[in-house]
Protein backbone atom coordinates (compact mmCIF):
# COMPACT_ATOMS: atom_id res chain seq x y z
CA UNK A 1 0.00 0.00 0.00
CA UNK A 2 0.97 3.65 -0.41
CA UNK A 3 -0.25 5.28 2.78
CA UNK A 4 0.23 8.91 1.75
CA UNK A 5 -1.44 8.46 -1.66
CA UNK A 6 -4.33 6.61 -0.06
CA UNK A 7 -4.89 9.40 2.47
CA UNK A 8 -4.62 12.14 -0.17
CA UNK A 9 -7.12 10.33 -2.38
CA UNK A 10 -9.51 9.76 0.51
CA UNK A 11 -9.35 13.39 1.63
CA UNK A 12 -10.09 14.56 -1.92
CA UNK A 13 -13.06 12.24 -2.20
CA UNK A 14 -14.59 13.25 1.16
CA UNK A 15 -14.28 17.04 0.67
CA UNK A 16 -14.46 17.95 4.38
CA UNK A 17 -13.67 21.26 6.08
CA UNK A 18 -10.28 21.83 7.75
CA UNK A 19 -9.41 24.33 10.48
CA UNK A 20 -5.79 25.41 11.02
CA UNK A 21 -5.71 27.43 14.27
CA UNK A 22 -2.13 28.65 13.75
CA UNK A 23 -3.16 30.90 10.90
CA UNK A 24 -0.30 33.39 11.21
CA UNK A 25 2.43 30.71 11.12
CA UNK A 26 4.25 30.81 7.73
CA UNK A 27 4.55 27.05 7.15
CA UNK A 28 0.87 26.63 8.03
CA UNK A 29 -0.18 29.36 5.61
CA UNK A 30 1.88 27.80 2.80
CA UNK A 31 0.47 24.35 3.60
CA UNK A 32 -3.07 25.79 3.57
CA UNK A 33 -2.43 27.10 0.07
CA UNK A 34 -1.26 23.66 -1.08
CA UNK A 35 -4.21 21.92 0.57
CA UNK A 36 -6.65 24.23 -1.18
CA UNK A 37 -4.85 24.01 -4.54
CA UNK A 38 -4.76 20.20 -4.40
CA UNK A 39 -8.47 20.05 -3.56
CA UNK A 40 -7.92 18.13 -0.32
CA UNK A 41 -10.63 20.01 1.56
CA UNK A 42 -13.90 21.72 0.76
CA UNK A 43 -12.93 24.70 2.92
CA UNK A 44 -9.71 25.64 4.71
CA UNK A 45 -9.97 27.99 7.69
CA UNK A 46 -6.99 29.99 8.98
CA UNK A 47 -7.46 31.49 12.46
CA UNK A 48 -5.88 34.67 13.79
CA UNK A 49 -5.95 38.43 13.42
CA UNK A 50 -6.71 39.11 9.76
CA UNK A 51 -4.01 41.74 9.32
CA UNK A 52 -1.40 39.40 10.83
CA UNK A 53 -2.45 36.51 8.57
CA UNK A 54 -2.26 38.76 5.51
CA UNK A 55 1.13 40.14 6.55
CA UNK A 56 2.58 36.66 7.17
CA UNK A 57 1.15 35.41 3.85
CA UNK A 58 2.69 38.33 1.96
CA UNK A 59 6.10 37.63 3.51
CA UNK A 60 5.77 33.96 2.55
CA UNK A 61 4.72 34.86 -0.99
CA UNK A 62 1.38 33.10 -0.59
CA UNK A 63 -1.93 34.41 -1.93
CA UNK A 64 -5.00 33.82 0.23
CA UNK A 65 -7.64 33.50 -2.50
CA UNK A 66 -10.14 30.78 -1.60
CA UNK A 67 -8.91 30.46 2.00
CA UNK A 68 -11.24 31.41 4.85
CA UNK A 69 -9.82 33.79 7.48
CA UNK A 70 -11.42 34.01 10.94
CA UNK A 71 -10.41 36.35 13.75
CA UNK A 72 -12.10 34.95 16.88
CA UNK A 73 -12.09 38.37 18.55
CA UNK A 74 -14.05 39.92 15.68
CA UNK A 75 -16.25 36.99 14.71
CA UNK A 76 -20.02 37.16 15.00
CA UNK A 77 -19.89 33.66 16.45
CA UNK A 78 -17.95 34.72 19.56
CA UNK A 79 -20.99 34.87 21.84
CA UNK A 80 -22.31 31.53 20.59
CA UNK A 81 -18.95 29.81 21.00
CA UNK A 82 -18.35 31.39 24.41
CA UNK A 83 -21.76 30.29 25.66
CA UNK A 84 -21.13 26.72 24.53
CA UNK A 85 -17.76 26.77 26.28
CA UNK A 86 -19.34 28.17 29.45
CA UNK A 87 -21.93 25.38 29.49
CA UNK A 88 -19.15 22.82 29.06
CA UNK A 89 -16.97 24.21 31.86
CA UNK A 90 -19.34 25.87 34.35
CA UNK A 91 -19.19 22.88 36.70
CA UNK A 92 -15.44 23.53 36.94
CA UNK A 93 -15.91 27.18 37.91
CA UNK A 94 -16.03 28.77 34.46
CA UNK A 95 -17.79 32.15 34.28
CA UNK A 96 -19.43 33.65 31.21
CA UNK A 97 -16.94 36.52 31.16
CA UNK A 98 -13.97 34.15 31.36
CA UNK A 99 -15.49 31.91 28.68
CA UNK A 100 -15.58 34.87 26.29
CA UNK A 101 -11.92 35.62 27.04
CA UNK A 102 -10.87 31.98 26.69
CA UNK A 103 -12.66 31.52 23.37
CA UNK A 104 -10.45 34.17 21.79
CA UNK A 105 -7.68 31.54 21.83
CA UNK A 106 -7.33 30.16 18.31
CA UNK A 107 -6.76 26.62 19.62
CA UNK A 108 -9.99 26.69 21.60
CA UNK A 109 -11.82 28.34 18.74
CA UNK A 110 -10.69 25.66 16.31
CA UNK A 111 -11.71 22.94 18.73
CA UNK A 112 -15.13 24.57 19.11
CA UNK A 113 -15.54 24.71 15.34
CA UNK A 114 -14.96 20.98 15.37
CA UNK A 115 -17.38 20.40 18.24
CA UNK A 116 -20.17 22.38 16.60
CA UNK A 117 -19.66 20.95 13.12
CA UNK A 118 -18.33 24.16 11.55
CA UNK A 119 -15.16 22.21 10.72
CA UNK A 120 -14.54 18.50 10.31
CA UNK A 121 -10.81 18.24 11.04
CA UNK A 122 -8.35 20.19 13.24
CA UNK A 123 -4.56 20.34 12.80
CA UNK A 124 -2.19 22.37 15.02
CA UNK A 125 1.18 22.11 16.72
CA UNK A 126 3.55 23.91 14.35
CA UNK A 127 3.97 26.55 17.07
CA UNK A 128 1.87 25.14 19.94
CA UNK A 129 2.90 22.48 22.42
CA UNK A 130 1.36 19.03 22.36
CA UNK A 131 0.00 19.73 25.85
CA UNK A 132 -1.85 22.83 24.61
CA UNK A 133 -3.33 20.98 21.62
CA UNK A 134 -4.43 18.11 23.87
CA UNK A 135 -5.95 20.48 26.42
CA UNK A 136 -8.07 22.21 23.80
CA UNK A 137 -9.21 18.87 22.39
CA UNK A 138 -9.99 17.31 25.74
CA UNK A 139 -11.83 20.34 27.11
CA UNK A 140 -13.97 21.04 24.05
CA UNK A 141 -14.11 18.09 21.65
CA UNK A 142 -13.91 15.31 24.24
CA UNK A 143 -13.34 11.60 23.87
CA UNK A 144 -15.13 9.01 21.77
CA UNK A 145 -17.94 7.25 23.66
CA UNK A 146 -16.59 4.69 26.12
CA UNK A 147 -13.03 6.05 26.10
CA UNK A 148 -11.21 8.13 28.71
CA UNK A 149 -7.69 8.16 27.24
CA UNK A 150 -6.25 10.25 24.44
CA UNK A 151 -3.34 8.52 22.77
CA UNK A 152 -1.45 8.31 19.49
CA UNK A 153 -0.24 5.99 16.81
CA UNK A 154 2.28 5.82 14.01
CA UNK A 155 1.72 4.19 10.67
CA UNK A 156 4.90 2.26 9.92
CA UNK A 157 5.42 1.32 6.28
CA UNK A 158 8.29 -1.11 5.88
CA UNK A 159 9.88 -2.38 2.66
CA UNK A 160 9.18 -6.04 3.53
CA UNK A 161 5.57 -6.52 2.42
CA UNK A 162 5.41 -9.87 4.22
CA UNK A 163 4.68 -8.08 7.50
CA UNK A 164 1.51 -6.36 8.59
CA UNK A 165 -0.94 -5.20 5.96
CA UNK A 166 1.14 -5.24 2.79
CA UNK A 167 4.08 -3.87 4.80
CA UNK A 168 2.09 -1.38 6.89
CA UNK A 169 1.50 -1.61 10.64
CA UNK A 170 0.00 0.52 13.40
CA UNK A 171 2.30 1.19 16.39
CA UNK A 172 0.64 2.62 19.52
CA UNK A 173 1.03 4.60 21.80
CA UNK A 174 4.32 6.22 20.81
CA UNK A 175 3.84 9.83 21.93
CA UNK A 176 1.25 10.61 24.61
CA UNK A 177 0.86 8.35 27.69
CA UNK A 178 4.21 7.59 29.40
CA UNK A 179 3.17 4.74 31.69
CA UNK A 180 -0.44 3.72 31.07
CA UNK A 181 -2.54 1.86 33.58
CA UNK A 182 -4.28 -1.32 32.46
CA UNK A 183 -7.46 0.68 31.79
CA UNK A 184 -5.56 3.28 29.77
CA UNK A 185 -3.75 0.55 27.85
CA UNK A 186 -7.11 -1.01 26.95
CA UNK A 187 -8.31 2.38 25.67
CA UNK A 188 -5.09 2.78 23.66
CA UNK A 189 -5.57 -0.66 22.09
CA UNK A 190 -9.22 0.03 21.27
CA UNK A 191 -8.25 3.31 19.59
CA UNK A 192 -5.34 1.67 17.74
CA UNK A 193 -7.74 -0.90 16.30
CA UNK A 194 -9.91 1.93 14.97
CA UNK A 195 -6.82 3.63 13.54
CA UNK A 196 -6.02 0.40 11.71
CA UNK A 197 -9.46 0.42 10.11
CA UNK A 198 -9.14 4.06 9.11
CA UNK A 199 -5.51 4.16 8.00
CA UNK A 200 -4.86 0.68 6.64
CA UNK A 201 -8.41 0.01 5.42
CA UNK A 202 -8.13 -3.39 7.09
CA UNK A 203 -9.67 -5.36 9.91
CA UNK A 204 -7.30 -5.08 12.86
CA UNK A 205 -5.32 -8.04 14.08
CA UNK A 206 -3.85 -6.74 17.31
CA UNK A 207 -1.06 -7.90 19.59
CA UNK A 208 -0.50 -6.60 23.13
CA UNK A 209 3.27 -6.52 23.53
CA UNK A 210 5.35 -7.39 26.59
CA UNK A 211 8.71 -8.88 27.58
CA UNK A 212 6.61 -11.98 28.32
CA UNK A 213 4.66 -14.41 26.16
CA UNK A 214 1.62 -16.07 27.72
CA UNK A 215 2.92 -16.05 31.26
CA UNK A 216 6.62 -16.67 30.60
CA UNK A 217 7.38 -13.55 32.66
CA UNK A 218 5.50 -14.83 35.67
CA UNK A 219 3.40 -12.48 37.78
CA UNK A 220 5.54 -9.41 37.27
CA UNK A 221 3.46 -6.26 37.61
CA UNK A 222 4.16 -5.22 34.01
CA UNK A 223 2.98 -8.57 32.69
CA UNK A 224 -0.16 -8.48 34.81
CA UNK A 225 -0.96 -4.99 33.50
CA UNK A 226 -0.92 -6.18 29.89
CA UNK A 227 -3.05 -9.22 30.72
CA UNK A 228 -5.60 -7.05 32.49
CA UNK A 229 -5.63 -4.61 29.59
CA UNK A 230 -6.30 -7.40 27.12
CA UNK A 231 -9.24 -8.62 29.22
CA UNK A 232 -10.68 -5.09 29.34
CA UNK A 233 -10.17 -4.69 25.59
CA UNK A 234 -12.11 -7.87 24.89
CA UNK A 235 -14.95 -6.58 27.05
CA UNK A 236 -15.02 -3.36 24.99
CA UNK A 237 -14.92 -5.20 21.66
CA UNK A 238 -15.50 -8.96 21.93
CA UNK A 239 -15.26 -9.42 18.15
CA UNK A 240 -11.82 -7.81 17.86
CA UNK A 241 -9.02 -10.15 16.81
CA UNK A 242 -6.59 -9.47 19.66
CA UNK A 243 -4.23 -11.52 21.79
CA UNK A 244 -1.29 -11.23 24.17
CA UNK A 245 0.73 -10.81 26.14
CA UNK A 246 3.27 -11.41 23.36
CA UNK A 247 6.95 -10.78 22.88
CA UNK A 248 7.60 -8.94 19.63
CA UNK A 249 8.78 -12.02 17.72
CA UNK A 250 5.71 -13.95 18.85
CA UNK A 251 3.49 -11.16 17.54
CA UNK A 252 5.21 -10.78 14.18
CA UNK A 253 6.38 -14.28 13.20
CA UNK A 254 3.65 -16.90 12.75
CA UNK A 255 5.98 -19.85 13.29
CA UNK A 256 7.23 -18.39 16.58
CA UNK A 257 3.63 -17.74 17.65
CA UNK A 258 2.67 -21.33 16.88
CA UNK A 259 5.55 -22.50 19.08
CA UNK A 260 5.27 -20.06 21.98
CA UNK A 261 1.49 -19.50 21.95
CA UNK A 262 -0.05 -22.50 20.20
CA UNK A 263 -3.55 -21.66 21.44
CA UNK A 264 -3.53 -18.11 20.12
CA UNK A 265 -6.61 -16.87 18.31
CA UNK A 266 -4.37 -14.99 15.88
CA UNK A 267 -3.46 -17.07 12.84
CA UNK A 268 -2.54 -14.50 10.19
CA UNK A 269 -0.38 -11.41 10.14
CA UNK A 270 -0.55 -8.94 13.00
CA UNK A 271 -1.10 -5.42 11.69
CA UNK A 272 -1.50 -3.52 14.98
CA UNK A 273 1.08 -3.50 17.78
CA UNK A 274 0.21 -2.04 21.20
CA UNK A 275 3.25 -1.35 23.38
CA UNK A 276 3.13 -1.53 27.19
CA UNK A 277 4.51 1.98 27.73
CA UNK A 278 5.96 5.01 25.99
CA UNK A 279 9.58 3.90 26.50
CA UNK A 280 9.05 0.70 24.56
CA UNK A 281 6.87 2.30 21.87
CA UNK A 282 9.10 5.28 21.15
CA UNK A 283 12.25 3.15 21.07
CA UNK A 284 10.48 0.51 18.99
CA UNK A 285 9.22 2.75 16.23
CA UNK A 286 12.57 4.54 15.90
CA UNK A 287 14.47 1.25 15.70
CA UNK A 288 12.17 -0.01 12.97
CA UNK A 289 12.37 3.32 11.16
CA UNK A 290 16.17 3.31 11.10
CA UNK A 291 17.10 -0.38 10.92
CA UNK A 292 14.32 -1.52 8.59
CA UNK A 293 14.39 1.74 6.59
CA UNK A 294 10.69 2.16 7.29
CA UNK A 295 8.61 5.25 6.70
CA UNK A 296 7.12 6.49 10.00
CA UNK A 297 3.98 8.58 9.59
CA UNK A 298 2.66 10.32 12.66
CA UNK A 299 2.15 10.57 15.50
CA UNK A 300 -1.58 10.82 14.89
CA UNK A 301 -3.83 11.47 17.86
CA UNK A 302 -6.55 8.92 18.51
CA UNK A 303 -9.46 8.47 20.89
CA UNK A 304 -11.06 11.89 20.36
CA UNK A 305 -14.70 12.24 19.36
CA UNK A 306 -13.62 14.08 16.19
CA UNK A 307 -10.40 14.17 14.16
CA UNK A 308 -7.59 16.17 15.81
CA UNK A 309 -3.91 16.04 14.89
CA UNK A 310 -0.86 17.44 16.65
CA UNK A 311 2.18 18.48 14.60
CA UNK A 312 5.81 18.51 15.60
CA UNK A 313 7.01 22.08 16.01
CA UNK A 314 9.71 21.14 13.51
CA UNK A 315 7.12 20.02 10.94
CA UNK A 316 7.82 20.85 7.31
CA UNK A 317 5.21 22.30 4.96
CA UNK A 318 4.75 18.86 3.40
CA UNK A 319 4.35 17.32 6.87
CA UNK A 320 1.48 19.72 7.54
CA UNK A 321 -0.13 18.90 4.18
CA UNK A 322 0.10 15.13 4.76
CA UNK A 323 -1.08 15.35 8.38
CA UNK A 324 -4.02 17.49 7.25
CA UNK A 325 -4.92 14.96 4.56
CA UNK A 326 -4.77 12.13 7.09
CA UNK A 327 -6.96 14.07 9.52
CA UNK A 328 -9.47 14.96 6.81
CA UNK A 329 -9.56 11.32 5.74
CA UNK A 330 -10.78 10.38 9.24
CA UNK A 331 -13.71 12.80 9.15
CA UNK A 332 -17.23 11.43 8.96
Amino acid sequence: MDFVKDMLDKAKSLQKNLVLPEGTEPRTITAARKIADQGLASKVFLLGKENEIKSAAAKAGVHLNGLNLIDPEQSGDLSKYANEYYELRKSKGMTQDQAKIDMKSTLRWGAMMLRLGDADAFVAGAESTTADVLRAGLAIVGMSPGLKTASSCFVMQIPDKAFGQDGALIFSDCAVVPNPTAEQLADIAFSAAQSCREFLNADPTLAMLSFSTKGSGGDHVDVVKVKEALAMLKEKDPALMADGEFQADTALIASVRESKAPGSSIKGNVNTLVFPDLDAANIGYKLVQRLAKAEAYGPFLQGFAKPISDLSRGASIDDIVVTSAVTLARAR
